[in-house]
C-alpha cells in the first residue's frame, strides 16, 4: 500500500511539474528573459557593437522584436484619426520604418549601459485584463535609481510590450506628439510623414535630453 501511495503521489508531483513546465510565462517573466538575453548578448559583444551598429540593431531585431507588440505601438502612435484612414501598404511600410527607429532609439541608450544593476519592482497587479504594468529600476555607480515601466499586452496567451516609460519619459506619447507635430508640418500628407520618420525620431531623442 505505501509503495502505491508513494507511486500515485510521485505521479501528481509530475504532473504538477509539467503543467507548470507549459505553463507561458508571465509579463514579468518575458521582461527579464529577454532583458537578460540582451544584457548578455551586450556584454559578450559590446566592442564589435561600438564599430558596427548595424550589427548591434540586428541582434536588437532577433531579441526584442518578437516581444514587441508593433501592430499596435504603430497605430497608437498614428492614432485612431490616422490609422484609420491609412492603407495597408502604409500601415506596413510605416512598421517597418518604426521598428527600424525604435531598435535606433533603444539601442542608443542601452550602448550606454554599463554593468548598473536592474532589478524588477514587484507589480501591483494587473490595470485591467490582459494589461499589465511591469516595473524595474536601473542604479548606476552613483546609487542614483531611474524608473522603467513596461506596458505588457496578452495577445493570443503571448505578452507583448506596447509601451515604454524610461525615467519618467513616456515613449509612447513622445513618438505619437512627434507624430502629430509632423503631421502639422508635412500638411497631413501621410506618405511624406512615413518617409521621414527616421528625422522625426531624431528630433524625439533630442527632446529626450533636454532638462526638464
Amino acid at each position: 500500500m505505501f509503495q502505491v501511495v508513494r507511486r500515485a503521489f510521485f505521479l501528481v508531483v509530475l504532473s504538477m511539474l509539467s503543467v507548470s513546465a507549459m505553463a507561458a510565462p508571465t509579463a514579468a517573466e518575458v521582461v527579464k528573459q529577454t532583458t537578460d538575453e540582451l544584457l548578455a548578448d551586450l556584454k559578450a559583444n559590446k566592442e564589435l557593437y561600438k564599430t558596427d551598429p548595424s550589427s548591434f540593431y540586428a541582434a536588437l531585431d532577433r531579441i526584442l522584436g518578437p516581444v514587441v507588440d508593433l501592430e499596435g505601438i504603430s497605430k497608437g502612435v498614428m492614432t485612431v484619426k490616422f490609422s484609420r484612414k491609412a492603407s495597408p501598404e502604409q500601415m506596413q511600410r510605416f512598421e517597418q520604418n518604426f521598428k527600424t527607429s525604435l531598435m535606433r532609439f533603444y539601442g542608443n541608450a542601452l550602448l550606454e549601459y554599463d554593468n548598473q544593476e536592474i532589478i524588477i519592482v514587484p507589480g501591483t497587479g494587473r490595470q485591467e485584463p490582459g494589461r499589465e504594468s511591469v516595473n524595474m529600476e536601473v542604479k548606476d555607480s552613483k546609487g542614483t535609481v531611474y524608473p522603467l515601466s513596461y506596458t505588457m499586452v496578452d495577445l493570443d496567451g503571448n505578452w507583448r510590450m506596447r509601451n515604454v516609460i524610461i525615467n519618467g519619459i513616456n515613449i509612447g506619447k513622445l513618438f505619437r506628439d512627434q507624430f502629430a507635430q509632423s503631421m502639422r508640418e508635412h500638411g497631413n500628407d501621410l506618405n511624406q510623414v512615413i518617409d521621414t520618420w527616421a528625422e522625426t525620431v531624431s528630433k524625439a531623442k533630442q527632446s529626450t535630453k533636454e532638462p526638464a
